[in-house]
């Protein structure tokens, strides 16, 4: 599995309202990145996941950005 390929396939673990959009230039990877899809990760292979990722730092959005949020 290519990070890649990690990566696509854990934005798919997170839920059928997430669509992960890949980019690419070379067919190769497209091939790769479409290949995400039959990885499946456990729930223990999410959790080691999440216990490795940094906690999100910041507002998404500033003031001006959060007003238009959910208009």
């Amino acid at each position: 599995m290519t990070p890649a390929q990690l990566a696509i396939a854990w934005v798919l673990a997170q839920g059928e309202d997430l669509v992960p959009i890949p980019g690419t230039k070379r067919r190769t990877y497209l091939e790769q990145n479409a290949a995400a899809v039959d990885i499946d990760l456990t729930k223990d292979d999410l959790a080691r996941i999440d216990a490795e990722l940094p906690e999100a730092a910041g507002e998404r959005y500033d003031e001006a950005g959060m007003r238009a949020v959910n208009r």
